[in-house]
C-alpha cells in the first residue's frame, strides 16, 4: 500500500504568521505533530510575502489558481509563478504528487475556528464531516461567487481550509497557534482513519452556505458613508433578524440597508477583504444528511488496491 501524501500549506498570505511559525517549530521538533503514518509535505505558500510581512506581492496567491491564469504565458506575477511551482512540485501530476491539500489561515474577524470548503466536491464534504464530528467546527461553504475564485485547495483532488481567529495581521498569538495545531491534528487523524477504513462519520453535516457579500455604503467618490453596525460585530455565524441594521453613520443613525431574512454574517470586518470591497459575507445554515457517495470518494482517494496498483 502506497503512502498517502498530504500537502500542508501555511503562509499562503504572508502576514498571517501563526501557522508558519507553527511549521518552524515543527521543523525543529519533528515530534511536535503526530503524522499518524501519513506522508506529509509542509510548505510556506508565499515565502517572499512572508519575508516582506505582506499579504502578497503582486496578487493574492489564494486567488491565483484559476486555470486560465495558470496557462497564460504572458503573465509573470510572483504569485502566479508560485502557484505554478506548487502545482509542479506537489500538484496531482507534480514531481511529488499529493492527494489532499490543507491550507492554514488566520482571520481578523471573530469567527473562531472554522473550516472553509469551495464547492461541493464529495471528498471535501466527507473530510469536513469527519473533522466537524470530532471538533464541532462550523463549516463555511463558499460557492457561486464569480468575484472570488482561484483558491489553492481547488487544484488538489481533496482540500479544505482551516481558518482561525480573531487575530490581528502580523501578530503571533499562543491561542491561535494552539487552535491551528488542534484543527490540523484533527484533520490528520481523520485522514489516517480513512486510510485504515476506520472513519467514523457523523449522520449529518452542518454547513453555512455562502449567499453573497456586502460592502459598506459608499458615495460617488467611493468613500464610505457608514461603517458596520455595532450589533453585527462579534456576531459571526449567528442568524440575525431582518430588523437588525447592517450599517450606521457617524451620528449613530442606522443606515436603511437591511439583512435578508434568515441570513447570518461571516468574515465581519476581515481586514484583508477591505480591498476587495467586502465588509462581510452572508450565509445560511443548512443541515445535510451524510451521503455514501462522499465517503466512497474520500476512501477511493486515500486507499489503494495493491493488486491493481490503482485506486479502488
Amino acid at each position: 500500500m502506497r503512502e498517502c501524501e498530504v500537502l500542508l500549506v501555511a503562509g499562503t498570505h504572508g502576514n498571517e504568521v501563526n501557522a508558519p511559525w507553527l511549521f518552524d517549530q515543527w521543523q525543529k521538533d519533528p515530534g511536535l505533530i503526530n503524522c499518524h503514518g501519513l506522508k506529509l509535505h509542509s510548505v510556506i505558500g508565499n515565502p517572499v510575502a512572508r519575508e516582506a510581512n505582506r499579504r502578497y506581492i503582486d496578487r493574492d496567491l489564494n486567488r491565483s489558481f484559476q486555470p486560465e491564469l495558470l496557462v497564460d504565458q504572458s503573465l509573470a506575477d510572483l504569485e502566479l509563478n508560485r502557484a505554478k511551482e506548487l502545482l509542479d512540485l506537489h500538484g496531482p501530476e507534480g514531481l511529488r504528487p499529493c492527494h489532499v491539500a490543507i491550507d492554514l489561515h488566520s482571520t481578523t474577524s471573530a469567527m473562531g475556528n472554522c473550516l472553509v470548503l469551495y464547492g461541493r466536491r464529495p471528498a471535501d464534504l466527507a473530510l469536513a464531516a469527519l473533522v466537524q464530528g470530532a471538533l464541532g467546527l462550523p463549516i463555511y461553504l463558499h460557492e457561486a461567487d464569480s468575484a472570488q475564485t482561484g483558491f489553492l485547495v481547488e487544484q488538489w483532488p481533496c482540500g479544505l481550509v482551516i481558518e482561525v481567529g480573531p487575530v490581528p495581521q502580523s501578530v503571533l498569538q499562543g491561542r491561535i497557534v494552539r487552535q491551528t495545531r488542534l484543527a490540523l491534528e484533527a484533520c490528520l487523524v481523520a485522514l489516517a482513519n480513512v486510510r485504515r477504513r476506520q472513519g467514523r462519520y457523523p449522520r449529518q453535516l452542518v454547513v453555512h452556505r455562502h449567499l453573497g457579500s456586502r460592502d459598506v455604503p459608499r458615495d460617488d467618490s467611493a468613500q464610505p458613508q457608514a461603517f458596520i453596525h455595532s450589533c453585527l460585530q462579534q456576531q459571526d455565524w449567528n442568524i440575525l433578524s431582518i430588523e437588525d441594521p447592517l450599517f450606521e453613520t457617524v451620528s449613530g443613525a442606522a443606515h436603511p440597508e437591511r439583512l435578508d431574512e434568515g441570513a447570518a454574517v461571516v468574515f465581519v470586518n476581515e481586514a484583508a477583504y477591505a480591498e476587495k470591497g467586502i465588509a462581510f459575507s452572508l450565509c445560511c445554515r443548512e443541515v445535510w444528511p451524510m451521503q455514501g457517495t462522499w465517503i466512497r470518494a474520500l476512501e477511493t482517494l486515500m486507499v489503494e488496491d495493491v493488486q491493481r496498483g490503482g485506486p479502488l
